[in-house]
């Protein structure tokens, strides 16, 4: 009885130690976008994956967030890299592209076909996709806009990810939140993304935790 007694004591302290040891499991997540994700002309410090991942822990949640953001990055150079710039292991992405299709004038169907194709890469991989949207710079005209914005809530609704409807929210043409080029935001600016954007991200996290 005493052995009894005390192999399920063990039993019980290493089942504990195993709960505790996935409870104590830092979220790994990647940023996965163009100069809006690696934060342009700043310090790694101020860039959006840095300052959400201060917003995040100061909120209590375990994670690490990679930036894997870079400037330039059309949805088509995106998904030339997505599979080595999303390591395995990965928990969750912040997919991010699209902003330099449009300034370029690219088909809003090629961009849909190659986020599509990006996101169905992440799928296959069982890593769940946090989709943050952008809007066509007016400039580019009302055709063009309606093909264009309508983009990420197809994506969204044909894959069943969560969608942060405008990447920029409360930024663009906010007098002191961008760079002198106008276009990308300064460390206030990508303060204020990461404000906007904190619910959306606190539910996918919430997501993730919830399937494992």
């Amino acid at each position: 009885m005493k052995f009894k007694a005390a192999l399920l004591h063990v039993i019980v302290i290493a089942g504990l130690t195993l709960a505790g040891s996935a409870q104590a499991k830092t979220l790994q997540l990647v940023g996965f976008g163009d100069s809006l994700m690696a934060g342009y002309q700043l310090p790694p410090t101020q860039s959006y994956t840095a300052l959400l991942e201060k917003a995040l822990k100061a909120r209590g949640h375990d994670v690490a967030i990679a930036n894997a953001g870079v400037s330039g990055d059309t949805t088509a150079a995106g998904l030339s890299r997505v599979d080595w710039s999303v390591p395995d292991g990965t928990d969750g992405v912040i997919l991010e592209l699209g902003a330099n299709d449009a300034l370029r004038g690219i088909a809003p169907a090629e961009t849909e076909k190659n986020l599509d194709a990006i996101i169905t890469r992440l799928k296959a991989r069982n890593i769940p996709v946090l989709l943050a949207g952008m809007i066509a710079p007016p400039n580019m005209g009302g055709s063009y806009g309606e093909r264009y914005n309508g983009i990420y809530t197809r994506l969204s609704e044909k894959h069943g990810v969560p969608l942060y409807p405008f990447f920029l929210d409360g930024v663009v043409a906010t007098p002191g939140l961008q760079l002198e080029d106008g276009m990308h935001p300064n460390a206030k600016g990508v303060q204020v993304m990461v404000d906007r954007s904190l619910k959306a991200v606190e539910a996918f996290l919430l997501g993730i935790t919830t399937v494992q």
